[in-house]
């Protein structure tokens, strides 16, 4: 596909949640690939880094994980949460790093490091969850207009006109409204809880 097509539709994918973005990618569509790279490279590759204290082997953990995501994709069947297979697929090559320098050398410690991988995403699921709960908190409590139009935005992802036509007001009034709601989420949830948020939707 010609990168500029690619680049095209990754503007348009933006927007979708992980799980929609795993169908696409279960059907071969690079773009949702790309995006699913962009949304998630720097993030692996920090957590990688925390590991292992070098940069071309953190590199390469991502670069390995992403390009196993490709091969198999027509196979990829998401069970859980996208993020976490991903944190969980480079941590599982990081213990394959630390085996092969016999940084594991033992039965029992193989054994306790597995126990810590499935803790590690376990609690992450937990925290999403947690995110997830409190973002949906906040936003039953917006107003009852402004969550109507953020509603139709970001969970049935109507355009700023459709949204204006629908509920007979100026577009204008719609762009404002979802300024004020996006400033509501910040407020209440913090930038940090706010960007993840923005990230897995």
């Amino acid at each position: 596909m010609h990168e500029t097509t690619v680049a095209g539709k990754m503007k348009d994918y933006q927007n979708l949640r992980d799980s929609e973005l795993a169908v696409l990618l279960r059907n071969g569509d690079d773009a949702a690939f790309m995006e699913i790279y962009e949304r998630y490279n720097s993030l692996l590759y920090a957590y990688a880094y925390r590991k292992l204290q070098d940069k071309q082997e953190s590199e390469d953990v991502v670069q390995d994980v992403f390009i196993g995501l490709w091969e198999k994709r027509e196979k990829f069947v998401l069970k859980t949460y996208l993020s976490g297979f991903l944190y969980k697929s480079v941590l599982n090559k990081i213990l394959d790093i630390w085996k092969h320098n016999k940084v594991v050398t033992e039965h029992a410690a193989l054994h306790t490091l597995q126990i810590n991988t499935d803790t590690i995403e376990t609690d992450y699921l937990i925290r999403e969850k947690e995110i997830a709960a409190m973002i949906e908190k906040e936003i039953a409590a917006m107003p009852p207009r402004m969550r109507e139009i953020y509603e139709l935005k970001y969970k049935q992802y109507e355009s700023t006109k459709n949204i204006a036509s629908q509920l007979g007001i100026s577009e204008h009034t719609v762009s404002n409204q979802l300024k004020n709601a996006t400033k509501h989420l910040k407020n209440k949830l913090g930038l940090i809880v706010f960007v993840i948020y923005i990230l897995n939707k």
